[in-house]
């Protein structure tokens, strides 16, 4: 992502203006965009006018829009987002008022506006733009007809490609019809690495499978790159890595990511780090459960007590329509930090994300064990589910007025 600019006030309202370079940027983009911000792009409308003898002439144009976001829709597929509000700035095409749908695509720059950026989103806008933050993992998931291509960012786990190839059962006395199945299927395979993997980029590419399918899909790949004369294959052998899983599903790889090799290799990746992170908190449950817990009500206690040193949290909960929801997190995260513990914000579209929305998307690990905490009177902060109202319409406008002029 690149940053055009950057604008915050001492009351935390402003704006960037930024540029998604690649489909991961589409990601961080959808979870800055708040219900109720303003954004301000290029963008195409219809318009039709009437001509003097009474005609009704009708053209696509593209013009600069400014709305009020009320919905977000996130196309995974093809890594675009649709944004829908309404017009907030005059323009000689549109009405004020009048409903708008912007899609935003990579490689094409917007201004978002916010009544308050929070040290979540901030956070989020220099991740975006850090070059470092970068992943670089590619996986070939499979078993015997089954396989699932995938780049692990450290956001999310993207399948590239869902391979399912129909393979002929053995026969007694007869494997020809298998071997030419399986021929098929590992060629498929072969084919989608080309496709999809950048080793310019990527430092790993992990073939994990139940039983010998994943020694087969490696001797068939180099074979096949050596009869094809394929340099950049056989340059990159070093990058491979067999592990063994029990699976050929995307679920596979909280497995590969808990393999010591595939640790070692990408130990300073962000996805290694918060598996490890998981995979302490599951230890801990089992070890000493009054040193972890889970779910806003029991974390909040520990956090009031300093005794957080581990934060984990999923960013959908940051995604909470409800803004009074999304300030408790964010007042969490920021209490966890003040008294010195580490917070992995973890991507709901990483298998680790999954895996912590299955525990209510918020877990922590204490610095000492607080055995009393379910015995507390303390009842969750609740939440009311109302429509809400936008914060600092006043102040949003002054700063759109401030990016227009």
């Amino acid at each position: 992502m690149k940053l055009v600019k950057q604008f915050v006030e001492k009351d935390k309202s402003g704006y960037v203006t930024l540029i998604p370079e690649e489909f991961e940027d589409m990601w961080h983009v959808y979870n800055l965009i708040q219900k109720h911000d303003q954004l301000r792009a290029v963008t195409i409308r219809r318009i039709q006018s009437e001509s003097s003898t009474g005609s009704v002439d009708s053209q696509r144009i593209r013009l600069t829009l400014s709305i009020s976001i009320d919905n977000v829709d996130f196309d995974t597929q093809v890594g675009m987002l649709r944004i829908s509000g309404r017009v907030i700035v005059e323009n000689p095409h549109v009405k004020l008022g009048t409903f708008h749908t912007i899609d935003l695509e990579m490689n094409r720059s917007f201004t978002l506006i916010k009544p308050e950026w929070d040290v979540i989103a901030l956070e989020r806008v220099q991740e975006a733009c850090d070059i470092t933050k970068k992943a670089d993992v590619a996986a070939v998931v499979c078993q015997e007809g089954l396989a699932n291509i995938c780049l692990l960012t450290s956001s999310m786990t993207i399948i590239r490609q869902h391979i399912d190839c129909p393979v002929p059962r053995k026969r007694k006395g007869s494997v020809t019809n298998y071997e030419k199945g399986m021929k098929r299927f590992f060629d498929q395979i072969y084919q989608a690495i080309l496709r999809h993997i950048d080793f310019d980029i990527v430092k790993c590419v992990i073939v994990g499978s139940p039983g010998f399918v994943r020694e087969q899909v490696y001797d068939y790949i180099f074979a096949e790159a050596v009869r094809t004369d394929n340099k950049t294959i056989l340059q990159n052998r070093s990058k491979f890595i067999q592990v063994h899983t029990s699976t050929g599903h995307k679920q596979a790889l909280q497995e590969v990511m808990n393999d010591p090799a595939i640790k070692a290799k990408l130990a300073d990746t962000k996805a290694a780090q918060e598996v490890q992170a998981l995979d302490q908190f599951y230890e801990m449950m089992n070890m000493d459960p009054d040193r972890a817990f889970y779910g806003y009500k029991d974390v909040c206690k520990a956090a009031e007590r300093g005794a957080i040193g581990t934060l984990l949290v999923t960013d959908e909960l940051f995604r909470a329509a409800d803004v009074e929801k999304r300030r408790q997190y964010i007042a969490l995260v920021e209490s966890a930090r003040a008294s010195g513990g580490k917070v992995f914000v973890f991507s709901s579209l990483h298998v680790s994300g999954e895996n912590l929305n299955q525990l209510t998307g918020v877990a922590a690990i204490l610095n000492f064990p607080l055995p009393d905490i379910d015995d507390e009177d303390n009842e969750e902060l609740p939440y009311e589910e109302e429509e809400e109202e936008p914060m600092h319409s006043n102040k949003n406008h002054e700063i759109l007025d401030a990016v227009l002029g």
